[in-house]
């Protein structure tokens, strides 16, 4: 259902005695963050991040808000620019934002060790494109407590209705899980969870790189440099980032490119036995 504004999906939930909340993509709206963080009831937002397995990201991880005025001035900035992908909204029940909490908390780690992921909720196009795929039957443990879901569709407000609101367990193989993603869609994700998991497992050697350059704009050189190859298993861009991280003089691999009529899988393990070689653990 198209909308007009989120302030008027706002004032409808507030009548309807919802609770409005702004789901916020801390890292990258930091001021707009800080804003709803100052004088703001303790009792109100909630860290998705904090008391879970990446507790150590909570900072840089996603934020809820409860809002209880349409016209908060610290929503300006972000509803002039819903481009931005900042986040999006959802209407409650009073009393639920805990219950949303664990929603999303429950959802947060994808895949099995050691290609384990975060599954970015938060994002406006993962969350744009999970509806705009899902049947009907698969919203409610999707979308959990969640009644009403207001976000930027890429050109437009755009409004989901829950059919069944409530707690739900977090299925053994969730359906919003396989729905195939554009490739800049699929690169972002991936490059936003190796930088994560370079933050939390490898800061000294980050502290260096960000002494040296932008970070993401050296991650994500690297992470186009794998899907050219057609590495996109997770693990075959942790091995091109972590040698590239971590690089010696003279480096381990010299030659990286992959040979004449060599498929993808055969120029990794190649390049991976040439490192173990290298290192003394296997011959090549």
């Amino acid at each position: 259902m198209m909308i007009d504004t989120p302030r008027q999906w706002m004032a409808d939930q507030l009548k309807l005695d919802r609770w409005p909340c702004l789901i916020l993509d801390s890292e990258g709206e930091r001021d707009a963050r800080q804003a709803f963080l100052e004088n703001f009831d303790l009792e109100r937002y909630r860290g998705v991040y904090s008391d879970t397995q990446v507790t150590e990201l909570a900072d840089a991880g996603p934020f809820i808000f409860i809002l209880d005025n349409p016209q908060d001035p610290r929503l300006n900035p972000l509803f002039k620019v819903p481009e931005r992908n900042w986040g999006w909204l959802a209407s409650i029940q009073k009393n639920d934002l805990p219950v949303l909490v664990q929603h999303w908390r429950d959802r947060l780690i994808i895949g099995t060790r050691p290609n384990q992921g975060l599954y970015r909720f938060h994002d406006n196009c993962v969350l744009t494109r999970a509806l705009a795929h899902l049947p009907a039957q698969a919203l409610p443990a999707y979308l959990g407590p969640t009644i009403s879901a207001c976000y930027w569709q890429g050109s437009q407000w755009d409004v989901t209705e829950n059919p069944a609101p409530g707690q739900y367990p977090a299925p053994a193989e969730p359906a919003w899980l396989n729905i195939p993603s554009p490739m800049s869609q699929s690169i972002d994700m991936r490059l936003t969870n190796v930088y994560r998991h370079l933050l939390a497992e490898h800061s000294d050697a980050m502290a260096s790189l960000c002494a040296a350059q932008e970070p993401k704009v050296w991650l994500e050189k690297r992470i186009l440099q794998a899907h050219a190859w057609g590495w996109h298993a997770p693990e075959q861009a942790h091995f091109l980032v972590l040698l590239e991280l971590y690089k010696t003089k003279p480096p381990i691999i010299s030659h990286w490119q992959p040979r004449e009529r060599e498929t993808p899988l055969a120029h990794f393990e190649r390049l991976f036995d040439e490192v173990k070689f290298w290192s003394g653990e296997q011959p090549i």
